[in-house]
């Protein structure tokens, strides 16, 4: 039977407020202050004597958690958008409508103006975490007052320590090897200077931390108001996925330049390309996987007499689904999908289409995405006979139901993440059941600011319940997902390929991902792939791009796999993006119905890595630049 959806839950909401309530630290002189706002008249001493003000000062150490439902990013957001999702339209999955990102994808940025950052903002509370672990301790009660025991304090302890190893993973994630701050530093101390530590120091790190928290953190969040919780699952799944990291070509050894660069003093924070780096994140994966074993799935609904299995169910509601989720191995209710009837920049109204009660229509699939969705056959469009984009359909060209017919044969016959993820020309919006239109004079052409560009709408993770009219809801509460197990099965498929291409592994993993997605496996119509590194690689790869499209992993993964400069459609993050002419109004093939240039997107080998904050470089003797900034 489908599940019912949960409208609201308490748990996260009450999570949701204090964090939105609590930002704790002093003022901001340098990347090591405490980001908190604080009485003056509150020291340190004061706050770790209080019960209600240790647990505010703890619970803003959680305030660095990636919100990967915030995709428009404008001016008011820059201080932080490091750690929301501006990456789909900084990559090449979006064209977005919002000023901030849409200037940073097609002119570049620098050391100065690089607004999409981490560096301030983790730092603040790495200092947050150490300060707590350093200061923190048992409340005995008096009287009826508040308390906190010992048992309580370890705890929070534990999960503090997280946090510092976690925090550090997203900065080198985004920068590469960085300063490792492993206690409170005053900010007010003679020595606020610190070098980078190597690449294979802050990895090592990082894991050991990991590795040392995770006994002391519950298996799993028991209650799914606990969800936000770090658990040990998740410190599992961190250490993991950093280890692939620091497997992968751009921290190991593939980008010549970072292998000369050194500290003032002659240290190299890179090293040369070490192969077994792959086994030790295999290694990690399985100990991941085994953990799991039981505990997470991936997320499947069957509906129907004999329970048949419904891939569009599954696929839209793994992103709506709060309860009995097992996909979910980390989640905030920090979240950015807004109301469809405010002025908020919510990625829900910014998907909808103008036509449809006003919506902004800022997130534009580019054709550079919608071309690698399989078909429904599980092959790609060059290789499908199903595919064709000379003509549009016909009664019985779509025996799925998923269009209609006088649809655009390029998005007829497509694979079921196709029709979760990309909004086209003529598609029947939710609840309305309106055909929407892009072409010029529909009403969401290009004539005003916020469109989508491309011809395309992302709808992905989109609610398809709310509404901008009568008793409709306005909104929809479900979680932003951090991580997910669909990933970490993709991530154990890479890495077993670069272990030995042989492996068995390998399809078996890949197709746990492609049967959830209703699509033939591989090991069914391509069984030679198995042995064939090079071959395997590009089908890992291609999956990847697809499963997680728009979830803000896709720019990680081309630099990481170093093929960011390849051509738009390979990989490749500059030069000319496409989409379908909304210049046109002529509803033709070659009309409106061809692939036209949008943009061209700025790429340049500097930008496999994030540049460090200018002002940071230019306050310390000790802090070098990333290569080629």
């Amino acid at each position: 039977m489908k599940k019912q959806y949960k409208s609201s839950y308490t748990g996260f909401r009450m999570l949701l407020f204090l964090l939105a309530a609590l930002a704790l630290g002093s003022c901001k002189k340098n990347f090591l202050d405490v980001s908190d706002k604080l009485a003056p008249e509150l020291t340190t001493d004061k706050v770790f004597s209080d019960p209600t003000l240790t647990r505010q000062y703890y619970a803003n150490i959680f305030s660095g958690i990636p919100n990967s439902s915030r995709m428009i990013i404008d001016d008011s957001y820059t201080a932080i958008g490091g750690l929301d999702n501006p990456w789909a339209a900084v990559s090449d999955e979006i064209k977005a409508s919002s000023n901030n990102v849409k200037t940073i994808a097609s002119n570049g940025y620098n050391p100065g103006n690089a607004d999409l950052g981490r560096w301030v903002t983790l730092y603040q509370l790495i200092r947050q975490a150490n300060v707590f672990m350093g200061k923190a301790r048992a409340i005995p009660q008096t009287g009826i007052s508040d308390f906190i025991s010992e048992q309580e304090v370890e705890r929070m302890k534990t999960v503090a320590r997280f946090f510092r190893a976690y925090y550090h993973y997203l900065l080198f994630e985004l920068y590469g090897p960085i300063p490792i701050m492993d206690k409170a530093v005053d900010p007010n101390g003679a020595n606020l200077d610190f070098a980078r530590n190597s690449a294979d120091e802050v990895v090592k790190f990082i894991s050991d931390e990991l590795t040392a928290v995770a006994p002391g953190l519950d298996d799993m969040a028991t209650r799914p108001e606990e969800r936000t919780v770090p658990t040990k699952g998740v410190a599992l799944a961190v250490k993991a996925k950093l280890l692939v990291y620091a497997a992968s070509p751009l921290f190991n050894g593939g980008f010549p330049e970072a292998l000369a660069l050194k500290n003032t003093d002659g240290k190299l924070l890179f090293s040369p390309t070490n192969a077994g780096k792959w086994s030790v994140a295999k290694t990690a994966l399985e100990e991941f996987l085994n953990f799991a074993n039981g505990k997470y799935e991936l997320f499947k609904l069957y509906t129907g007499p004999g329970g048949t299995y419904n891939p569009d169910e599954s696929l839209y509601r793994l992103f709506m689904d709060v309860d009995g989720n097992k996909e979910v191995i980390w989640a905030t209710p920090v979240t950015s999908w807004g109301n469809v009837s405010t002025s908020s920049a919510g990625t829900d109204r910014s998907s909808t289409p103008r036509t449809e009660r006003a919506g902004w229509c800022g997130l534009g699939l580019t054709q550079e995405l919608v071309d690698d969705f399989f078909m429904i056959d599980g092959l790609p469009i060059k290789e499908s006979p199903l595919y064709n984009e000379r003509s549009f359909s016909v009664v019985g060209d779509d025996p799925s139901g998923r269009t209609e017919p006088g649809t655009f044969k390029m998005w007829v016959n497509r694979e079921p993440r196709f029709y979760q993820t990309v909004f086209f020309q003529d598609r029947r919006w939710p609840i309305s059941n309106n055909k929407v239109q892009f072409q010029k004079g529909s009403g969401n052409d290009n004539s005003a600011q916020d469109n989508c560009y491309t011809g395309y709408l992302m709808h992905k993770r989109i609610a398809r319940n709310v509404r901008n009219e009568g008793t409709y809801p306005r909104s929809q509460f479900r979680p932003a997902i951090v991580f997910r197990l669909a990933e970490f099965y993709l991530l154990y498929a890479e890495v077993c390929n670069e272990v030995n291409p042989a492996d068995p592994k390998i399809l078996e993993y890949l197709d746990k991902i492609r049967e959830r997605a209703g699509i033939p496996r591989l090991s069914d119509i391509k069984p030679g792939l198995l042995g064939n590194q090079v071959q395997l690689r590009e089908a890992i790869r291609h999956e990847r791009r697809i499963e997680l499209a728009t979830e803000g992993q896709r720019y990680f993964d081309v630099r990481r796999w170093m093929i960011a400069e390849k051509p738009p459609g390979q990989g490749g993050q500059g030069g000319p993006i496409t989409g379908m002419d909304m210049n046109s109004p002529d509803l033709t093939i070659g009309g409106y119905f061809k692939r036209t240039f949008v943009e061209n997107r700025v790429f340049t080998k500097a930008m496999y890595l994030y540049p460090i904050p200018l002002d940071e470089i230019q306050k310390s003797k000790l802090l070098v630049q990333n290569p080629l900034w």
